[in-house]
């Protein structure tokens, strides 16, 4: 049985970084779900949060050999008790005619959606959240046709007051 995996994972920022993890990934025949990469507070690091589901025994084995990566400087297993995690998603949607406009905006109270651009056929919507209500939104309001969407991918931070790359 096959469990998600999130890792955060604290890398040197430097060229060549996001291909070297994802070639180890794909080396070892895991499948990457999610990446998100960005640089951290300090300039010198970024931080890659990467998903992917394997089976609970290959959690460490991952870990480890991400680890050792010299381009890798920390690496830790992110647990639902121990982080949150959002995902950011832009989807654009048909909604021709006040009446289908009026029931898009009814259905996106319930989720918070902001609108970021509205057109005479279509409504443009941006929503943040846990992976489960994007993917609730996005089944709430596909019969009113997706016309395009994008995700950014899973990106989560540890719970507390202590900083990933402080003791780097």
């Amino acid at each position: 049985m096959t469990e998600k995996l999130i890792l955060s994972v604290l890398v040197d920022n430097q060229s060549g970084v996001l291909q070297r993890v994802a070639s180890l990934f794909s080396r070892r025949g895991y499948n990457i779900e999610s990446l998100t990469v960005s640089e951290t507070e300090d300039p010198a690091f970024s931080r890659m949060t990467i998903v992917t589901s394997t089976q609970p025994e290959m959690f460490r084995q991952i870990e480890m050999q991400l680890i050792k990566l010299e381009i890798v400087k920390k690496v830790a297993i992110l647990k639902p008790e121990n982080s949150v995690s959002s995902e950011l998603l832009l989807i654009k949607v048909r909604a021709k005619g006040i009446e289908k406009k009026n029931a898009l905006l009814e259905v996106n109270r319930r989720f918070g959606a902001r609108i970021v651009d509205v057109t005479l056929e279509s409504f443009t919507l941006e929503l943040t959240g846990r992976t489960e209500a994007v993917d609730e939104f996005i089944s709430s309001i596909s019969d009113f046709g997706i016309i395009e969407l994008a995700r950014t991918g899973v990106t989560s931070l540890e719970r507390g007051a202590d900083s990933f790359s402080e003791d780097i």
